[in-house]
């Protein structure tokens, strides 16, 4: 499995981006795909969560994020995305996006910085 992130830029606080990632290769060995997040000198952690059932996925968010993200797929792109608003400064981190199936996938990090 190949993710391609893209997305990420210089935003104010108080604004929004949205994070894409495309999946290809072995898609149908995938069980859940998520968003992570790495700020400077912090241990990566995983944010939003989404997953791959034909209900239309059960979602799960880290508590600082609650609200203001929403992550969600198409399924026809195999494209997976991150709606990120209000942001904050403590947002600023390389996110990266993941596929766990047979093992987990990470794709290349996208940065995103929020700063006046």
């Amino acid at each position: 499995v190949q993710l391609q992130a893209s997305g990420g830029g210089l935003v104010q606080p108080g604004g929004s981006l949205r994070l894409s990632c495309e999946a290809s290769g072995n898609i149908f060995s995938i069980r859940v795909m998520g968003w992570s997040r790495q700020a400077p000198g912090k241990q990566r952690e995983l944010v939003a969560s989404i997953t791959n059932d034909a209900s239309g996925g059960v979602t799960n968010y880290e508590d600082s994020v609650k609200g203001r993200f929403t992550v969600s797929r198409d399924n026809a792109k195999n494209t997976l995305y991150l709606q990120m608003n209000s942001l904050k400064p403590e947002d600023t981190a390389v996110y990266y996006c993941v596929a766990y199936g047979d093992q987990a996938y990470w794709g290349q990090g996208t940065l995103v910085t929020v700063s006046s």
